[in-house]
């Protein structure tokens, strides 16, 4: 078939890729979005109903002025479509000694003046009875932190991209792409081929398909999550229980309250480093995924170990400082590469639509990218 011209082509309508989509359509531009799955699919990084937003970033300070521009935009399209995306519920992360988080974190809120307190483990026990902490533990609470609808969110950014102009096909894989010798690319699918100016690559863990160059610094991993009937519910609902993070000896776990769902979601080990292929990855549940998490809920949550109503998978892609990619490709600098995330991505999505159509449309960022500049792998390839 015919070669389709558009101003962009974004491959991926997942988190990053959705509010991408859009972001360009409300500007304007023509944008044709590629989606090997359905929207709102469950293959690869979004699915799960939740994902957490901290503001106070212990990640790193250069996250920050992005996820405060994102926990306004999440505001924002949730009153366009009439429903809440974010969730604020507080947001506690409990570390065992040893670690600096609680202190990378209270810098990142002290720097950007973000309300938080320190709290110990007779303090957080207190105020959340559902914690069982050994006494020497410690966590940085943030009043302001909660969940994002990952889910939802996807959905939203995808109806308002295709009521912006913005077109959307799901279940059409690209096969391949190639710059054009008048400074664009051709993208061919299973379906035809189409020309842009500018290419978006944000396909999550298949980033080193597209990216071969970025396989030695990108990998994907599987992670579990899964959804306890609590024995005692009531411990456990919005206002008596924050969203967690929970880094121990035993891995490293995050969870929410109780929120439209029987079930209390937890997932974990965080980051638990089984390298998997997103096109061959074992899907399945199997007994040591939902044992992994209870091994940390009979410790340091049993009043959540009942009945596991679901159990899922998905995939987290790391590069070795688990910080993203947010580049130009250096040999083509009409290609955009939004991918991975490190699994901690997503509560961000809303903002990076806005910085990846500057990308894509030669417009300078308000925020810092150089930290997440391909470069910094060099050595790496």
């Amino acid at each position: 078939m015919s070669n389709t011209i558009f101003d962009v082509i974004v491959v991926g309508v997942g988190g990053m890729g959705s509010a991408t989509c859009y972001e360009l359509a409300r500007r304007g531009q023509r944008v044709l979005g590629l989606e090997r799955f359905d929207i709102g699919h469950s293959m690869g990084s979004s699915h799960g109903d939740t994902r957490m937003l901290r503001l106070g970033y212990f990640e790193g300070q250069s996250y920050v002025p992005m996820v405060l521009r994102a926990h306004q935009l999440w505001r924002e399209i949730g009153a366009k479509i009439g429903d809440d995306l974010l969730t604020i519920t507080g947001t506690l992360d409990i570390i065992e000694p040893g670690l600096d988080i609680v202190e990378r974190g209270e810098a990142a809120c002290k720097a950007y003046n973000l309300p938080y307190e320190v709290l110990d483990a007779r303090k957080i026990m207190s105020r959340y009875p559902a914690f069982k902490l050994p006494h020497d533990y410690r966590g940085l609470f943030q009043p302001d932190g909660g969940y994002v609808k990952s889910e939802k969110a996807i959905l939203a950014f995808t109806a308002l991209a295709i009521d912006a102009g913005a077109e959307i096909h799901p279940r059409e894989q690209v096969l391949s792409f190639e710059p054009t010798a008048t400074g664009g690319v051709k993208v061919r699918t299973n379906a035809r081929t189409y020309e842009a100016g500018r290419l978006v690559l944000s396909p999550g863990p298949w980033i080193n398909k597209f990216v071969p160059a970025l396989k030695p610094v990108t990998q994907p991993y599987r992670q579990v999550f899964g959804w306890f009937r609590p024995l005692e519910p009531e411990l456990f609902k919005k206002g008596n229980f924050p969203s967690f993070t929970l880094k121990i000896p035993e891995g490293h776990y995050y969870g929410f309250p109780l929120y439209g769902h029987p079930g209390l979601k937890v997932g974990g080990p965080h980051h638990g480093r089984e390298a998997c292929d997103p096109d061959t990855l074992i899907r399945e549940n199997r007994p040591s995924d939902e044992q992994g998490m209870r091994d940390c809920l009979a410790t340091y949550l049993p009043a959540a170990m009942g009945t596991a109503l679901q159990l899922k998978v998905c995939i987290y892609t790391m590069t070795p400082d688990e910080d993203f990619i947010i580049d130009l490709m250096p040999e083509a600098p009409q290609i955009v590469v939004a991918s991975p995330c490190s699994g901690h991505g997503f509560k961000f999505a809303s903002a990076m639509g806005e910085i990846l159509a500057d990308l894509a449309m030669d417009i300078k960022s308000p925020f810092d990218l150089s930290p997440f500049r391909i470069s910094r792998f060099a050595g790496n390839s």
